[in-house]
This record gives structure tokens, sequence and C-alpha cells, in this order.
């Protein structure tokens, strides 16, 4: 089993950055990737980031291309996503995912593991 604990959400103004860590517990292996996802109210989860524990060119959607950055800390068995740039379509609840399968998915439905979810809401 895996677990996995997202933190460093709030509010922030347009423009503004905010880092979001996600830290994992249980078996995870250099074969898991990891993404970030987000759901913003009354619309569906979208993929936002990937990267893959063993190493390899991270993935992202375009929407956050040039201004979020996926990373990890393989001692630390923690995700980090960087967000720069925010704007407030970027308001929504971020989730963590962990999977074993897919390489490059950008399909919710291939993660296996998920959080809870941090809420970040970028104010105008």
């Amino acid at each position: 089993q895996v677990q996995l604990v997202e933190s460093g959400g709030g509010l922030v103004q347009a423009r503004g950055s905010l880092r979001l860590s996600c830290a994992a517990s249980g078996r995870i292996l250099s074969t898991y990737y990891m993404g970030w996802f987000r759901q913003a109210p009354g619309k569906d989860r979208e993929f936002v980031a990937g990267i893959i524990w063993g190493g390899g060119s991270p993935w992202y959607a375009d929407s956050v291309k040039g201004r979020f950055t996926i990373s990890k800390d393989n001692a630390k068995i923690a995700v980090y996503l960087q967000m720069n740039s925010l704007k407030p379509e970027d308001t929504a609840v971020y989730y963590c995912a962990a999977g074993r399968t897919y390489y490059y998915s950008t399909d919710g439905a291939t993660y296996d593991y998920w959080g809870q979810g941090t809420q970040v809401t970028v104010s105008s």
C-alpha cells in the first residue's frame, strides 16, 4: 500500500507562487510514477504534471507548461509542484497520485493511489 499526503496549498494573489508537497509512504518502487491533478468546482479532474521515480523527463498539461515544475526528492520520498505566475483559473483542489503501469499517463484512471488533496485559491 502507498499513502500520499499533500500540503502547501493556500490563498495567493494572481502572478504569485506556491509550492505543493506530496509526502509518500509505503512501498514505493523506482518504477512508479507520480502525478499532480486538480479539480475545480463544477469541473472534471484534470492532469497537471507527472514524473517517474526512477528518472526521465517529466510531462505537463499544456495549460501549465512554462509556469509549473514538478520535482522529486528520492531521499525524502516526496514530490513537489512549484507553481509560478498563478492565475485565477488555477484555483482548484490539487491531488497527488501514484501509478504503477502506464508511464506518461495523463488519465487519472491509470493512477492507483491518491492523496486527500490541498486547496489552492488564486485571487485576481
